[in-house]
């Protein structure tokens, strides 16, 4: 393996540009006067908003009346994507630590929250009994936290895509792959308080998304530099969600 094996991945045509507009957008939204001093109500709005969408993704209900009955949270995909958005909120849980020390570890709790409704206890956080599995877990878990000069928009969009065409757990591997890419936005200082909420684009566009993901797996220069362009242009769609949730923020406490 070179030294540093994702530093070739900003030369592929678009990339470079589509992660330095990801991270400007990013930048203006955390100098929002309504997150400088007040990220913890938006952040708890962009988390919500993420669980949401990437519970449609991976086949919750659509409509907000079907995610909640009673006042519980009936949709046992909306509930595990919940409880891995709210591990994640703000970026002040545990996981952050975790998963920069420790990366297997933290995928694993990720899965446990994210399929707890879903499968038998002794599944939970316990990747399928694969050869090759194993072995590319550790190798991503390796990549993705070593230093690189590939941009953290960059190293988001290699975990989420990579775990996607894993699907290393066999049950709400959607859920943990995307909570990857929060989590690697957060812990890399990118969006350090999570106020951004890419998933929505994904919602948005499940065909684009499926289909580059596809082209990810596929592992060819030009699938590969679709689905990294793809992530950078949703993570600066979820930057713009943000500046809503705090526009909105910033207009209730006028009133």
């Amino acid at each position: 393996m070179t030294a540093d094996p994702l530093a070739a991945l900003m030369d592929l045509p678009g990339v470079a540009e589509a992660s330095d507009r990801a991270r400007e957008a990013l930048g203006r939204a955390h100098r929002h006067r309504a997150n400088l001093r007040g990220w913890p109500v938006t952040a708890a709005e962009a988390s919500l908003r993420a669980a949401r969408a990437s519970s449609v993704l991976d086949g919750g209900p659509v409509r907000l009346e079907d995610l909640a009955d009673a006042g519980a949270v009936s949709d046992p995909v909306f509930a595990g994507a919940l409880r891995v958005a709210q591990a994640l909120e703000g970026g002040v849980g545990t996981l952050i630590g975790v998963w920069q020390n420790a990366p297997l570890q933290a995928l694993a709790r990720l899965h446990m929250l994210a399929a707890a409704d879903q499968v038998d206890p002794d599944q939970l956080g316990r990747p399928r009994v694969d050869a090759e599995i194993g072995p590319r877990l550790e190798l991503l878990a390796d990549v993705v936290t070593r230093p690189t000069r590939a941009s953290a928009p960059v190293v988001a969009a290699v975990a989420h895509g990579e775990l996607l065409t894993l699907k290393p757990f066999g049950s709400a591997d959607g859920v943990v792959a995307r909570a990857v890419s929060r989590l690697v936005t957060i812990a890399t200082g990118l969006d350090p308080h999570g106020l951004g909420v890419p998933e929505v684009r994904w919602m948005r566009q499940p065909v684009d998304y499926r289909n580059a993901a596809r082209g990810f797996a596929e592992g060819t220069s030009s699938g590969v530099g679709a689905w990294l362009v793809l992530c950078c242009r949703a993570l600066q769609a979820g930057a713009q969600e943000a500046l809503a949730i705090a526009d909105s923020v910033a207009g209730d406490s006028r009133k």
